[in-house]
């Protein structure tokens, strides 16, 4: 750690964390919240914001506490378990979940690049799988060559995105077509009635996940003790603030009516607006187009950047591949790991008609990490009760108790609907880990 040479300060974590969480949940999720929910879908994506601060803040404890890179892995095998071998379990099914979560988003934000694309530029349409494939390898390079560099690429993408977002703030907010009363009733527009907020709260969620990116990348950050818990912050009340502006701001021009009227609208709200109440400011929907291509994209570079590193970690571990473990020494990068990561994406974002089973199951490998993260925690404080100089979450146990009550009320509803054979991928998706993990214990014994 005093090296910091190559290593990402403030402002590239804090660009980092905004251009993982602005991704595709705005340009397209926010739409079903707003169809189920109504107006009362602010209200959604401000408790899910609430939430998954909760959840970084205790990854950024685990992260000053255990400061090394590829957390999700380390974290638990630090941890968990009576002995070093069941720490290892525990942070290789932690992994490996993570893995597929990390790779589903990145998979899904690929495609969606097409999409977006497409309605701007129909001409594009033909070529979807080709652009998906393409943004895939491009997001790849970018976190191959050195992390400072990436921090620094990431952070011009995410300021053109935040201006572009603001752009359509702006414009459709002072358009004069903005309608205030549309807002009202609150909570009884929506599809599923006064309550419907809360069934959109795991949707809202899936747009913060990436708050822990920093968490997993500690090791290449400069003074992590301050700098982790700074940057989610400041990137929450950030990204928070143009979520609610985005929804207000689209709420305003498409009710939640219209896109129950029009649901193929629901996956694409801004566009809806653009198209309709502002058919008469074409220029705004390439402005859009811009601001979601951006999104999408950084996105794609920090969660395969994330799914890259925790591949490296289990690799360093002796779970995988020796060679997925290395680091470039120029770069500071994991060239191997992030190259498996770039095949595993491509080959997945070449099959768009897949996409409702690569969320359902990225979202359950997601709820399987909240679940050992949160348990991590109180397991590090009693095991490491000597540990002081760190970055402590505040509210103490109850923290990640609560949070982890809720995130799994809030995330099996949406998984149950996955159906059965999502249980039974899973179950093979995760048989397989465990075999690839007692494999290698077998040839290290040998």
């Amino acid at each position: 750690m005093s090296n910091e040479k190559g290593k990402l300060g403030l402002l590239s974590s804090t660009t980092i964390l905004i251009g993982g969480m602005i991704g595709s949940a705005i340009f397209s999720l926010s739409g079903l919240t707003i169809m189920n929910a109504g107006p009362a879908s602010i209200l959604s994506w401000i408790i899910a914001g609430i939430i998954l601060i909760a959840y970084g803040l205790q990854t950024a404890e685990l992260s000053t506490m255990y400061p090394q890179s590829g957390g999700i892995f380390v974290f638990p095998s630090k941890a968990l378990g009576k002995t070093e071998e069941g720490g290892k379990i525990w942070g290789w099914v932690s992994a490996w979940a993570y893995l597929f979560g990390c790779i589903a988003g990145a998979a899904f934000s690929a495609m969606y690049v097409s999409i977006y694309l497409s309605v701007s530029f129909p001409a594009l349409g033909s070529a979807g799988t080709i652009i998906a494939i393409g943004v895939v390898i491009l997001c790849g390079i970018l976190n191959i060559i050195e992390i400072s560099a990436m921090g620094k690429i990431n952070s011009v993408l995410t300021i053109g995105l935040a201006i572009a977002m603001v752009v359509f703030i702006i414009t459709g907010l002072t358009s004069g077509k903005w309608d205030g009363s549309a807002l009202t009733p609150f909570f009884t527009q929506g599809l599923e009635g006064t309550w419907g907020f809360m069934g959109a709260i795991p949707i809202a969620m899936v747009a913060f996940g990436a708050i822990v990116a920093v968490s997993f990348m500690v090791g290449e950050i400069k003074n992590p003790k301050k700098t982790v818990p700074q940057s989610m912050i400041i990137a929450m009340s950030v990204v928070l603030v143009l979520y609610v502006l985005m929804i207000v701001t689209t709420l305003g021009l498409v009710t939640s009516g219209f896109l129950q009227q029009n649901p193929g609208m629901a996956y694409i709200p801004m566009y809806a607006a653009v198209f309709t109440t502002l058919s008469n400011m074409p220029w705004l929907g390439y402005v859009v187009t811009i601001a979601a291509v951006l999104a999408l994209i950084t996105t794609i570079i920090v969660v395969m950047a994330l799914a890259g590193r925790a591949l490296q970690a289990s690799a360093m571990a002796g779970i995988t591949l020796k060679g997925l473990g290395k680091i470039n020494e120029k770069t500071n990068t994991p060239v191997n790991a992030q190259l498996v990561v770039i095949l595993v994406v491509g080959i997945i974002a070449a099959f768009p008609s897949a996409t409702n089973f690569i969320v359902n199951f990225g979202s359950l490998c997601n709820a399987i990490v909240v679940a050992i993260i949160c348990v991590t925690v109180i397991a590090a404080r009693k095991k490491n009760p000597e540990i002081t100089d760190k970055f402590t979450a505040p509210g103490g146990n109850a923290l990640p108790i609560v949070t982890l009550i809720v995130l799994i009320a809030a995330y099996i509803p949406g998984i149950l609907q996955g159906g059965y054979m999502l249980w039974v991928w899973t179950a093979v998706y995760f048989a397989i880990g465990m075999a690839i993990y007692f494999i290698s214990k077998a040839k290290k014994k040998a």
